[in-house]
């Protein structure tokens, strides 16, 4: 038998200085410079995801203050087209943030900030330059509807904090969102680079434009949220064939697209606000999913359409087919 050998404890000599420093199981030299801990790759990676919500506000700020300088140099195409991509911008920053987490509210208060500047300052100075320029009462329209969008805007931001909303309110917006506001107000723009000259660019009928839809952004008409929407997986092949010809419409005709679809914006607001009506009169509804009132809404009316008239029941007809 092996007998087992009792390893006795290492004594330190109390006269003996120490020479070094342990660092796990080795030992460091004495006066050996210190290792700097290299910064945490999650911490980068975090600092990125905030970062690029915030670049995307910033990127469509200077597409709104590009728009203004194409408007001065008379440069129409380039200067619409920079409104439309602070649209784009303004709609995929808040996305992203949220698909990312990066939601702060240091991104929320930048991104209104550059919708007053992209949506309120860039359209008011380029329908002035464009079409009211020396109208001192053009200008004061042109005032009037930046005004309005930042009055908007602040509205907007007061009801974000509000939490004891129902649910059913997000999926509507109460007046005209600001971009929408911008291409509406843009309208006359777009017919006189489709049509020209006519009754549409007038300084009347542009300063009432302007003012109807300076109204319509302050005011609390419900307006559909997109957010609410999604694309159904069995609809995925025509929404590509939706996109492909939208993208051929806006390569070849980009002003007629331009006013088919504020036309077609401007045609949904009674329908959003019935369908915020319907909701608004039955609670139970509230916490449904858009979808799952959709449905609940051809329900009722199928219902409706199956009960027999008040005339056809006081003769005692029935439908064909009814026992």
């Amino acid at each position: 038998m092996k007998e087992s050998v009792r390893k006795e404890p290492v004594r330190k000599d109390p006269g003996r200085k120490d020479t070094g420093r342990r660092s796990g199981s080795r030992v460091v030299p004495a006066g050996s410079p210190r290792r700097r801990r290299r910064p945490s790759r999650a911490g980068t990676l975090n600092t990125g995801k905030l970062l690029v919500p915030s670049a995307l506000t910033v990127l469509a700020i200077c597409a709104g203050l590009s728009a203004t300088k194409f408007a001065l140099d008379g440069r129409i195409h380039l200067c619409v087209a920079m409104i439309a991509a602070a649209a784009l911008l303004d709609g995929l920053d808040g996305r992203v943030a949220r698909l990312l987490g990066a939601t702060t509210r240091i991104g929320a208060e930048l991104d209104s900030l550059a919708d007053a500047i992209n949506f309120g300052v860039a359209p008011a100075l380029t329908l002035y330059v464009l079409l009211l320029e020396g109208n001192d009462v053009g200008w004061l329209l042109s005032l009037i509807y930046c005004c309005a969008i930042v009055l908007r805007l602040a509205r907007f931001n007061t009801l974000i904090d509000e939490d004891d909303t129902p649910q059913y309110t997000k999926d509507f917006f109460v007046g005209v969102p600001a971009p929408a506001a911008a291409l509406i107000a843009m309208l006359p723009i777009a017919l006189e680079e489709q049509f020209g000259m006519g009754w549409w660019t007038s300084d009347a009928t542009v300063g009432t434009w302007m003012t109807i839809t300076a109204l319509l952004a302050v005011s609390r008409l419900p307006t559909a949220s997109l957010k609410s929407y999604a694309v159904p997986p069995n609809a995925l092949v025509l929404v590509l064939i939706g996109v492909a010809l939208f993208a051929a419409a806006l390569l070849t005709y980009p002003y007629l697209l331009m006013v088919v679809a504020i036309g077609l914006y401007l045609l949904h607001i009674p329908f959003a606000w019935r369908t915020k009506r319907w909701v608004a009169s039955r609670p139970e509804t509230w916490d449904f999913h858009p979808r799952e009132r959709r449905a609940e809404r051809r329900a009722i009316r199928q219902v409706r359409r199956g009960r027999p008239t008040k005339s056809s029941a006081r003769l005692g007809l029935r439908r064909p087919g009814d026992q």
